[in-house]
């Protein structure tokens, strides 16, 4: 018999909460049988909601919660107001506990990450955490980190995103030595600012049997797909993430204009309906949501608040998937790769002189 991968799921969190959560999760039955979920919410709310999703219900045990926490919360406020009482503190105090293998939020990004950290503590090598999106390519997907977690990153913390973004790349693509770059503003080795390109000597120099660095890349690398993971920190991460996601929906938008500006047009779509529905599937940012929170003793996901079922089902899927292909255990080699290439005292001594 195939032990079941559980799940804990902070449904008070997002825009909609439970009404999104709640069916998001009852898809993810249908195509991972093998799921079971700790529902942390409201009972008034949300017990209604999974009674009407039999198959859910059947796969889930339901754990009533008496705070939320609010989507414009501080992070300070929410850890102080929402620490052992909260939906999102429980769903990740699971992770912590042993009782689930991985946490999904759509709720308060800053709250979640101070609660992760705070409850799961970081990994011993790793300064900081980020947060690490798949992004699809010309070419197929990507992973793209810091996309908000730590505005700023020096050397150390970018060649620890490295790290973590080929570990991940490992576990998501099944390569054995992911392509790696570090986002900059030319592929130059001149060209950047100094942590930028002291993360590029260090990696190159490390030469660490994890991953393939490959330098410097551009914006316009992201969507062609030059590499398999991107590296940045988490301002211009965030930045590139938003503004992929708004030209997507532009583009959308453009397409609906154009296609129903005249009968001709309209003529046009239907004979050439299948490629648009191709087109819109590729482009659908539901099919990619979720963020993982990596550099922490546990697997936490961070679904876009404003998706809707069928994307926080995604972001549950992913971390089934990391669940399944063992992330944490492929971070854990990598940092034993990082230690034995002695990147450590590298990072420090470079720390030490920068300053």
């Amino acid at each position: 018999m195939v032990k079941p991968i559980i799940i804990s799921l902070d449904a008070m969190g997002g825009d909609a909460g439970p009404r999104v959560i709640i069916p998001g999760a009852d898809l993810v039955l249908e195509r991972r049988p093998d799921i079971r979920f700790l529902i942390y919410g409201d009972t008034a709310v949300v017990a209604p909601l999974v009674e009407s999703h039999p198959r859910l219900k059947a796969a889930s045990k339901l754990v009533h919660t008496d705070v939320v926490v609010r989507m414009d919360d501080k992070p300070s406020q929410a850890l102080r107001a929402g620490r052992w009482k909260s939906s999102m503190w429980k769903a990740i105090e699971a992770v912590k506990a042993g009782e689930a293998q991985a946490c999904v939020s759509a709720g308060n990004t800053g709250a979640l990450m101070a609660m992760a950290r705070f409850c799961l503590r970081g990994l011993p090598e790793i300064e900081r955490p980020a947060i690490a999106a798949i992004w699809p390519t010309l070419r197929g997907e990507s992973i793209v980190l810091d996309v908000g977690a730590t505005v700023g990153a020096d050397a150390r913390q970018l060649v620890d995103y490295a790290v973590m973004g080929s570990a991940m790349a490992s576990a998501v693509f099944e390569v054995e030595r992911p392509t790696v770059g570090l986002l900059n503003v030319g592929v130059e080795e001149v060209k950047g600012n100094e942590e930028v390109k002291t993360a590029g000597r260090l990696l190159k120099e490390a030469d660490l049997p994890g991953l393939d660095y490959q330098g410097f890349v551009e914006g316009d690398d992201i969507g062609r797909g030059t590499v398999d993971v991107v590296v940045t920190e988490g301002f211009a991460g965030n930045i590139a993430l938003k503004t992929a996601e708004g030209t997507a929906k532009q583009i959308a938008q453009y397409l609906r204009q154009a296609m129903s500006r005249s009968w001709l047009a309209k003529i046009g779509y239907v004979l050439a309906r299948g490629a648009f529905d191709a087109l819109k599937e590729k482009m659908d940012p539901r099919k990619v949501n979720g963020g993982v929170f990596l550099g922490l003793n546990g697997i936490v996901i961070k679904s876009h608040g404003g998706t809707d079922a069928e994307g926080f089902a995604a972001a549950i899927e992913l971390g089934y998937d990391m669940v399944v292909n063992d992330l944490m255990a492929k971070i854990g080699q990598g940092l034993a790769s990082y230690r034995r290439a002695g990147v450590l005292a590298r990072t420090a001594g470079a720390g030490a002189g920068d300053a």
